[in-house]
């Protein structure tokens, strides 16, 4: 049973840690995406990166800049798939559906960059497109952003919304230490 389901770390790319990105939440994203990536390659279940590849002019996710590498402790091992995208949603314009369901996948774990951004929009379609989607949120992070009338929400409840959102009626939300806890049962 476990082994339908598949672990999509979402961006975890470097070129998030400089402008125009601002203020984040969740400094413990990294240490629990590691711990998840430790788990799904224990037990050899499927895993796929999906990278954003920017086709905006300037952005720090293009291929030809050094943010679009992988954060430390996320790099790919040569057997694991890497799925490229340019949208937020990691299976419009890519392969994918087509890979998970070759894999007989039912289940996503999503984790990643950002919450409300490309793993919110990622597992709302994987939702819709009827994969049973869990979200780890002590394993994302998001940004602060500017309200549009001179203010900022903070990334906190940004995270906190979107992750209720989810919730509501996309996605199991779990934090990390759930989620292990209850792996051999989902």
């Amino acid at each position: 049973m476990t082994s339908r389901i598949a672990l999509l770390p979402i961006d975890v790319q470097r070129g998030f840690d400089v402008p125009p990105w601002g203020r984040r939440n969740n400094p413990q994203m990294e240490i629990n995406g590691r711990r998840l990536l430790a788990a799904w390659r224990e037990r050899g279940w499927p895993l796929i990166h999906v990278r954003h590849d920017s086709v905006q002019e300037g952005s720090t996710l293009r291929p030809d800049h050094p943010g679009n590498a992988f954060r430390d402790g996320f790099e790919p091992r040569a057997d694991e798939a890497v799925v490229s995208k340019s949208v937020n949603a990691a299976f419009i314009g890519t392969d994918l559906d087509l890979r998970l369901r070759r894999l007989g996948v039912d289940t996503v774990v999503v984790f990643g960059v950002s919450t409300d951004m490309c793993v919110s929009t990622t597992a709302r379609v994987a939702s819709n497109l009827g994969y049973r989607t869990v979200v780890v949120g002590d394993a994302c992070f998001c940004f602060d952003l500017d309200d549009g009338a001179g203010g900022t929400i903070a990334a906190e409840a940004i995270s906190a919304a979107h992750l209720a959102t989810l919730r509501a009626e996309f996605a199991q939300v779990l934090d990390t230490s759930e989620l292990l806890e209850k792996i051999d049962a989902l």
